[in-house]
C-alpha cells in the first residue's frame, strides 16, 4: 500500500501528515508494510525543510518532520499511489485536473473521508501557534482512523 497526502505547498500540512501517519504505522506494528509521501500542488517550495513552525509544532508531540523535503505532486504519483488524499478542496481540484484518466490511485478529502468535525484541514501558514496545533488534532484524529482503515486493505 502507498499513500500520498497532499497540500498546497507541501511544508505545512502534507509534511505534518506524514510525518503523523509514520508514526502512528510504526506504533501499529505496519512500518515497511505501507509506504508514505507528501506533495504538494504548487512548486514554491521544492527541496525545502518543512516550515520551521510546523516542525517545532509536530516536534512537540514526538513527531520528526526533519528529514522531509518538499516536492510537487506529478501524474506519475496516481500509478504510483494507492490512496491520495488531499487536504482541502482547492487541492483536491487541483488533483482532479491533473489525474490521468487511467489513474490507479483512489483520491479523496482526507477529513471528509473520516467525517470528522472539519471537511478541510485549514492552512495554517498565515496565522499563530494554535492554527498549527489545530492541523495536529486533526491529523491525529484523522490518522488514528486511517490505520484501521490500512489495516483492513492489508
Amino acid at each position: 500500500m502507498r499513500v500520498l497526502f497532499v497540500c498546497l505547498g507541501n511544508i505545512c500540512r502534507s509534511p505534518t501528515a506524514e510525518g503523523v501517519l509514520r508514526h502512528k504505522l510504526r506504533a501499529a506494528g505496519l512500518e515497511g508494510r505501507i509506504e508514505v509521501d507528501s506533495a504538494g500542488t504548487g512548486d514554491w517550495h521544492i527541496g525545502k525543510s518543512a516550515d520551521v513552525r510546523t516542525r517545532q509544532a509536530a516536534q512537540l508531540r514526538g513527531y520528526d518532520l526533519s528529514a522531509l523535503r518538499g516536492r510537487q505532486v506529478s501524474a506519475t504519483d496516481f500509478a504510483a499511489f494507492d490512496l491520495i488524499l488531499a487536504m482541502d478542496s482547492s487541492n483536491l481540484r487541483d488533483l482532479q485536473q491533473l489525474r490521468p484518466s487511467n489513474a490507479k490511485a483512489e483520491l479523496d478529502l482526507f477529513l471528509r473521508r473520516y467525517q470528522l468535525a472539519l471537511d478541510e484541514v485549514p492552512d495554517p501558514y498565515y496565522g499563530g501557534e494554535a492554527g498549527f496545533e489545530q492541523v495536529l488534532d486533526l491529523l491525529e484524529h484523522a490518522c488514528d482512523a486511517l490505520v484501521v482503515e490500512l489495516k483492513g486493505r492489508l
